[in-house]
């Protein structure tokens, strides 16, 4: 293979990062830009050219999926498979040294890998040898700990003391947990890592040997790097080895698992003479919704700077709906997705992104009704989640005490120390005497060790007092009483990162699901009627992995992906950007980064929905559109009314007429953004009264709910 035959189907830019002869680069890949591409025939390029052996090659990713597809690409590139090349993801390449220097690693050498739940089981085991209380200190919050401190290079040995009780508690669970991981063999995902570090600082000749071995590292998706893998890189390269750091900053949306986006931004400090070059022509979108997604992420401070372009077709505008709730969203997104499929379309060419869990449930009944065939993304349907499954399992158990399954499944959820061996004795127990694991619990309760005996006692008494309640509460109500009384709600709570935050909105969106329910026979009561529905929507089979499906997945889950038609739903503050996003510093620039990842898996055509009313997270909110929208030109934005025709937009918010008489006069509508000197922007909830002497309600972003004389409040429309 030739030098032409290499590079000739590349574009300039991809052309000068491929055949660089530059030690140190950094290619930023902007969305669609090929950069998979660029990597394989970066690889090519230091093989047939630089005349390195694939022996002297490393190429990082950060899939299993995407080392495997780098091999093949390269194989059918150069025509051979490149035997000796090193090819892998972080863990994958760190498991691979300590599995060859398992003794310099001061590890077995059958050490075991510990996926999540292994982990987490090693956890509890520790809270037992500690007598840890479980329920003061979840064992996931411990387990968010210890990986936290690990992407972080730091052992239980180098954090410092400190007299708050949290960290007390953290680090001697820490200090524990390594003895217990050290003496049984043990490696979770986090210690792989955190070897492969520990092995280059301890074993300088093993560093000069893999120094000299390798003569070139490239790094794929760099931007999604954490502190110890960076770590890992930096001390590997030394001033040695060449490297081709491909990356995107305005793509870096992992920050809250750990990804640092200043590894992209420091790159260019940490090592000597790096040239860089933007990859910023994209083969996916029109250059409509290009032009979309470079307003949106221009508003972000400190990129290392690129503006996307395509030489193809401008496009059709993005089109933005207001829904009246977000059952009406829905409805909408619903009826433009069978306008698509009756035009002979594909269903799995389209995708339906947000950026909470919670939101799934309005648009799975939304196609459920329609019939349209639809796929959870990398995850579960709203009512097969874990936490809602645990919700529902109460639920069972107030209706019916002798529900074997829904008692096994919460007896120790959340933790409250009713170990294996217990539930145990009572299944031995309701076996012999043919009752119920319920029967069985009233009659042994007596006879189990005292601890025991109390963790029983305590959970029949607080289903039983539940139960009191069955009746007179309304459905939402009793859901309600029964997430707070049984401890879900905060257990989850206490759940550290993205996992735990993202079920709390779950089970609050039950209880929207129990708020908006209409019981098919009103003279029953609504608690069987609802458990038997969320069964049988559960039951609603996905379309399996081959069939024709519509594709529903949160935006963190999108990143790669691209679709013909993309729906982004829930466009609205405090949703998105997440209200989390405003409470600690650069979230929301992250999210930012992720609006802009979300228009970019768009190819043709783009809805952007918000509801003006969002029932979400167990309230009713009146959220304003998202300051996303605000960041998008208005020249390639097209607002959908409800009579069906299309207008540009003169603001980014319909202003339906108010509902009485109350507010005539006032020059101001329900649901219409304003703003005031003091307060700053809101959004008009209420009227009282009418003209210049009445009072009007106005949400502020910053202040809350007030009411205001509208002819002292000198409001001004947005």
């Amino acid at each position: 293979m030739d030098v032409t035959s290499i590079i000739d189907s590349l574009n300039p830019a991809q052309r000068e990062a491929v055949s660089s002869a530059d030690p140190y680069q950094l290619v930023l890949a902007g969305a669609g830009s090929g950069k998979t591409r660029v990597l394989v025939h970066r690889i090519a390029w230091l093989m047939q050219v630089e005349g390195l052996s694939p022996y002297q090659i490393l190429a990082v990713t950060f899939t299993n999926k995407a080392a495997r597809e780098m091999r093949e690409r390269i194989s059918d590139l150069i025509g051979f498979a490149p035997q000796g090349m090193w090819v892998g993801t972080f863990h994958g390449l760190a498991h691979r040294l300590l599995k060859m220097h398992w003794r310099d690693a001061g590890l077995p050498e059958g050490f075991q890998i510990l996926d999540a739940e292994d982990q987490l089981r090693v956890i509890k085991r520790v809270y037992a040898a500690l007598n840890m209380d479980a329920e003061k200190w979840p064992p996931r919050q411990a387990q968010w700990y210890i990986n936290e401190q690990k992407d972080e290079g730091l052992r239980a040995a180098h954090i410092q003391q400190s007299p708050d009780p949290f960290t007390v508690a953290m680090l001697q669970i820490y200090h524990a947990y390594e003895e217990a991981c050290q003496r049984g063999g043990l490696v979770d995902f986090g210690e792989l890592l955190l070897r492969a570090h520990e092995l280059w600082l301890n074993k300088p000749e093993l560093l000069a040997h893999y120094q000299d071995r390798f003569q070139h590292i490239l790094v794929d998706e760099f931007q999604d790097t954490n502190s110890i893998q960076y770590a890992w890189l930096r001390v590997l390269a030394g001033n040695k080895l060449g490297m081709t750091a491909v990356g995107d900053d305005d793509q870096s949306i992992y920050g809250w698992r750990g990804a640092k986006i200043e590894n992209i931004q420091n790159y260019t400090h940490d090592f000597e003479a790096v040239t860089t070059v933007r990859l910023e022509q994209n083969y996916r979108s029109t250059a409509t919704i290009l032009k979309a997604a470079n307003g949106v992420i221009s508003q972000n401070a400190n990129r290392l700077g690129k503006t996307l372009w395509t030489d193809g077709q401008d496009g059709e505008l993005l089109s933005l709906y207001a829904g009246f709730n977000e059952q009406d969203e829905a409805r909408f997104i619903g009826e433009r997705i069978q306008d698509w499929i009756a035009k002979g379309n594909m269903r799995s060419d389209v995708a339906i992104l947000y950026r909470s869990n919670a939101q799934s449930r309005i648009l799975e009944e939304a196609l459920l009704r329609l019939q349209i065939p639809y796929r959870i993304y990398g995850g579960h349907r709203f009512y097969e989640r874990l936490e809602i499954k645990n919700a529902l399992a109460y639920l069972r158990l107030l209706m019916n005490r002798h529900d074997d399954a829904a008692f096994e499944r919460v007896i120790n959820t959340p933790t409250r120390g009713i170990g294996d061996k217990t539930v145990q004795r009572l299944r031995d127990t309701a076996r012999a005497h043919q009752q119920s694991l319920w029967a069985a619990a009233e009659t042994e309760v007596e006879n189990l060790p005292a601890r025991a005996s109390n963790a029983v006692r305590g959970f029949l008494a607080m289903v039983s007092e539940l139960a009191e309640d069955y009746q007179s509460l309304t459905l939402d109500g009793l859901t309600d009483q029964v997430l707070e009384a049984s401890g879900l709600l905060e257990f989850y709570r206490r759940e550290k990162g993205e996992r735990g935050q993202t079920r709390v909105e779950n089970l609050e969106e039950l209880i929207n699901a129990c708020r908006a329910y209409e019981a098919p026979d009103p003279d029953s009561p609504a608690l069987p009627q609802f458990i038997d529905e969320a069964v049988l929507d559960a039951g609603e089979r996905q379309a399996e992995s081959d069939e024709d499906a519509v594709q529903l997945m949160t935006l963190h889950s999108a990143k790669g992906l691209e679709f013909p038609l993309v729906f982004m739903a829930g466009m609205e503050e405090n949703l998105f950007p997440h209200k989390m996003s405003l409470e600690e510093s650069g979230r929301l620039e992250e999210e930012r980064r992720l609006c802009y990842v979300g228009i970019t898996r768009a190819m043709e055509k783009l809805y952007l929905t918000y509801a003006e009313t969002r029932r979400l997270y167990g309230q009713e909110s009146f959220n304003r559109v998202s300051r996303f929208i605000r960041d998008i030109p208005s020249e390639v934005l097209q607002e959908v009314r409800l009579s069906a025709n299309v207008s540009r937009p003169t603001s980014f918010v319909k202003k339906p007429a108010t509902l009485s008489d109350e507010g005539s006069g006032s020059g101001f509508a329900l649901g219409q953004q304003v703003k005031h000197k003091i307060f700053g922007e809101g959004v008009i909830l209420s009227f009282e009264g009418n003209g210049p002497n009445g009072r009007v309600q106005v949400n502020f972003v910053n202040e809350g709910t007030k009411w205001m004389v509208l002819q002292y409040a000198k409001l001004q429309a947005l």
